[in-house]
């Protein structure tokens, strides 16, 4: 009996829904009750990286990566209000030198995304997010920390146009992430050309800003993109000089973005690029994923 009532579960679940994957940085939900799981694997390598705005190598690192894996449930509590959950395990390498790498439980976070209007195939929505830390890894060993320890929390306003027949699209969207002050190991340290006798670090506030443009079918999904983030303040690395959390850290990165999803389950990949930045590694970076959809009705 209890395999029977296991096995129509299953089949409850395997009932064919829209395909639909979403993100906290795009205009697409979730039905009512539905529910994608995406399991994804990223990787991000660089071997030069902007020292303040002193474009560099170092040959004591080599080639940094950063490797992860994350689960991401996205829940469409209406047709237009959607949550999304994320927690990544985290590990960080070199191919050069005697740093050792850091791996984890990073930071948990969960998004909150409203289709405040729509208007045809124009939509403006609001995104609110936030983060914690959920292990105890250490935050002033960049460049193989993990994280920041910060505790964030962020505003978006995304506004995208659909055109209904062909699918084709245009995303924007800007942020602002508030971070929490961290606290570390060590009694004093030094940042912004002065010596700070506390163990509590103001990690800077920053920003994000994008546009998309794409493609959206029933069972597939394709879009170009260019990205920009960047602290509100900070200091530059410090010349041959470990990075710190203090640092005013910038990247603008273009990239690729596909997706297939014929019916429940479906896959996806990211590639990106950074084309320029300032106390940043110049990484290209990918991830796929696979997409597990299911009606909870």
């Amino acid at each position: 009996m209890k395999k029977q009532l296991l096995y129509s579960l299953c089949l409850l679940m395997l009932v064919a829904v829209p395909a639909l994957a979403q993100m906290p940085h795009d205009a697409i939900y979730m039905p009512k009750k539905t529910i994608c799981i995406a399991g994804m694997y990223g990787q991000s390598s660089w071997s030069q990286y902007w020292e303040g705005t002193l474009k560099r190598e170092n040959f004591n690192i080599g080639t940094h990566t950063t490797r992860s894996l994350s689960v991401m449930p996205a829940i469409g509590i209406s047709n237009r209000v959607n949550v999304i959950l994320n927690l990544p395990y985290v590990w960080t390498s070199t191919s050069a030198g005697n740093l050792m790498g850091q791996e984890g439980f990073q930071d948990a976070s969960a998004w909150l995304k409203i289709k405040a209007l729509q208007y045809g195939g124009f939509s403006v929505n609001a995104i609110v997010g936030g983060s914690v830390p959920v292990s105890k890894y250490v935050p002033d060993f960049l460049p193989m920390s993990i994280g920041l320890q910060a505790r964030t929390a962020t505003g978006r306003l995304l506004l995208n146009y659909t055109h209904p027949s062909t699918g084709l699209y245009a995303t924007a969207h800007g942020s602002y992430t508030w971070r929490s002050t961290i606290r570390i190991d060590r009694d004093a340290y030094q940042a912004n050309e002065r010596v700070y006798n506390t163990h509590e670090v103001s990690v800077p506030n920053m920003y994000d800003a994008a546009v998309r443009f794409g493609m959206l079918r029933r069972t597939w999904q394709t879009e170009v993109f260019a990205e920009r983030m960047a602290a509100l303040s900070g200091d530059d690395i410090r010349r041959n000089d470990m990075p710190f959390p203090t640092n005013n850290m910038q990247a603008t990165q273009v990239g690729w973005y596909g997706k297939v999803q014929p019916r429940n389950i479906g896959l996806n990949a990211r590639v990106a690029y950074v084309t320029s930045g300032r106390n940043a590694g110049q990484s290209t970076s990918y991830t796929v994923g696979v997409l597990f959809q299911l009606n909870v009705k």
